[in-house]
């Protein structure tokens, strides 16, 4: 099933260059506007980039079942450190972690395991679960551009592709 592998192949493909200008946009920030919330019942910019750093490696470690506690760790380890380049090590790991994970699977596995989330009843297939890491980055990359076109930085489309 040639094709199965060039489906994965693509969505690693997008998640890593999520990855990759997700890492532009936050270069960007000035420290200063780290504080910034669009509305109060919102993330800050440090909780939105600390959310979307870890997004591969804490979906990865929900999808392989693991406990609440062990990635609400992550999060605070992630969370430790307002670093930007130490940020993006972060998310570039991750990364690597869920391609190396998805790339190890087997075609059968990737289109028929299921796991289950700590939150949930029911499990997904890893092939899924790709899907949603993938849509998971893109939703709060977005949300990251948003952020700094209110707070007046200079980004536009070229920044995204």
């Amino acid at each position: 099933m040639p094709a199965v592998n060039e489906v994965k192949d693509l969505l690693l493909e997008e998640l890593e260059h999520i990855v990759k200008t997700s890492s532009n946009l936050i270069l960007k920030i000035s420290p200063e506007h780290w504080d910034f919330k669009p509305h109060d019942n919102m993330r800050s910019l440090l909780e939105l980039v600390e959310h979307l750093v870890s997004v591969p490696s804490s979906d990865l470690l929900i999808l392989q079942e693991n406990s609440e506690p062990v990635i609400r760790k992550l999060e605070a380890d992630i969370a430790a450190n307002r670093d930007k380049e130490r940020l993006i090590e972060w998310m570039t790991a991750g990364f690597n972690e869920v391609k190396a994970y998805m790339e190890g699977l087997h075609e059968e596995d990737f289109l028929h395991k299921k796991t289950k989330p700590f939150y949930l009843e029911h499990g997904s297939v890893q092939a899924k679960w790709l899907v949603e890491i993938t849509t998971h980055a893109q939703h709060h990359r977005a949300q990251l551009f948003t952020y700094l076109k209110m707070q007046g930085y200079a980004v536009n489309m070229f920044d995204l592709y």
